[in-house]
């Protein structure tokens, strides 16, 4: 009976129930699209913020940091007590190796520079631009500045590693009058080198004023062979909660389980902690401020996301509710007979909730099929990557709509109590 009720009511109200399955697929299109976004937007943001720097600094232990315009006196330790070059493919050796975008070792130092009939003395930096490290598992892997600094504005083309080209620093080259094509003789610790600048670099830092170089070269003109002053490593993590403050504070703190889930979680600190363990003689060193910045941001655009899911949830319920008012009115007369012939208000409330909760199902599952395309498009137009649509979005839009259509009709359906069948029959209401 209850089925043939259902028939009947989709048959000869189909309109209505074509709307409110609109109504509903519209709802449902943007909240799976929205949560494949924000499932994502973690992993996302965090790769697209780090194209920006390194979040994790590697330094000899015992070298103390000064401020920038005071660099070139950090160099106060000992060849010997330098980070040794050998050790890098260590750092792809830790338990987070596949969260490592990429790192770029650095020496610094002052050479003399011969241009045509000038001499002079300049900074010189020493660094990786996209160099082959073969590393466990991966002999083809390639880091450098040109995969984790992307903020470098080259004009011209980057240097080979394995050749004697350079960048110059946009300062320097306009101090200097120096253009991409130009050749240097560089001279340091007894070694001259011949260089060719095949870009301008603007990066706003230090390297503005340098002449950036493949860091063989810079080793062998400051006498540093084999040995790097400085490590920047960019790393995939997620943001601070309070166990990763908690271990930031004092690590020995942690109980077993803390420990466990804070070493098992990309924590910059879980990383910094694990690239200390696999270097010799090494401070690493968290960038706070960029780690802090990334959990802000991504927090921020996740709140977002939910405030325009929630809004979009209670559109859809107030459209739903607005349906289902104007049915209750045109129908009253159905309900009035009903509850004459010995319908319970229960069974009354049941017609119309099935009926919602139908609209809700065939709604959300063509929303979750709409909202697979919309979340790819956002994709590409928020990151230029596809988006991952997880089974896990289909179970729970589809839950979510159902909710919708009966929250929706939860309002309207109390009214069923108030309609007496004599009333409604004889059009009194």
């Amino acid at each position: 009976m209850l089925g043939t009720m259902l028939r009947q009511s989709w048959r000869h109200d189909s309109n209505r129930k074509i709307l409110a399955t609109t109504t509903v697929f519209l709802a449902a299109s943007l909240i799976s699209a929205l949560l494949a976004i924000s499932i994502n937007i973690g992993d996302k943001m965090s790769r697209e913020m780090k194209t920006y720097g390194a979040n994790i600094e590697i330094t000899p232990e015992g070298q103390i940091q000064l401020p920038q315009m005071l660099h070139g006196a950090t160099d106060t330790l000992d060849k010997a007590d330098l980070l040794a070059e050998t050790e890098l493919p260590n750092i792809m050796d830790i338990f987070w190796r596949n969260n490592i975008i990429g790192f770029a070792p650095s020496v610094q130092g002052e050479a003399e520079v011969v241009a045509g009939t000038e001499h002079s003395d300049v900074d010189i930096i020493g660094t990786f631009f996209d160099k082959n490290i073969p590393v466990s598992d991966e002999p083809d892997y390639h880091t450098g500045n040109k995969i984790i600094a992307s903020y470098w504005q080259v004009q011209g083309k980057w240097p080979d590693d394995e050749t004697a080209q350079a960048l110059v620093g946009r300062s320097l080259a306009k101090a200097r009058g120096w253009q991409v094509g130009d050749e240097l003789t560089v001279t340091g610790n007894g070694q001259t080198q011949r260089l060719q600048v095949t870009g301008i670099l603007t990066d706003g830092g230090a390297e503005e004023d340098a002449i950036v170089m493949p860091l063989h070269l810079a080793q062998r003109l400051l006498g540093l062979e084999g040995r790097v002053q400085s490590i920047r490593v960019s790393a995939l993590t997620v943001p601070e909660n309070d166990l990763s403050k908690k271990a930031r504070k004092d690590l020995q703190s942690l109980d077993s389980d803390e420990y466990d889930r804070w070493y098992c979680t990309a924590f910059v600190s879980s990383i910094a902690f694990q690239l200390e363990s696999a270097l010799n003689n090494a401070s690493v060193r968290p960038l706070w401020q960029v780690a802090a910045s990334e959990g802000v941001v991504i927090s921020k655009i996740q709140t977002l996301l939910f405030m325009v899911t929630f809004a979009a949830l209670i559109s859809a319920a107030m459209g739903i509710a607005s349906l289902m008012t104007n049915a209750i009115l045109q129908r009253a007369k159905e309900i009035g007979l009903m509850k004459s012939l010995g319908a319970h208000n229960w069974q009354v409330y049941l017609l119309f909730y099935l009926e919602s909760a139908i609209c809700g199902v065939l709604g959300g599952a063509l929303g979750c099929v709409a909202g697979y395309g919309l979340s790819k498009v956002m994709g590409y137009a928020l990151f230029d990557s596809a988006v991952n649509f997880h089974w896990i979005i289909v179970p729970v839009v589809l839950v979510v709509a159902v909710l919708i259509t009966l929250l929706g009709t939860y309002f309207p359906a109390r009214r069923i109590a108030a309609l007496y069948p004599i009333e409604v029959l004889y059009g009194r209401k």
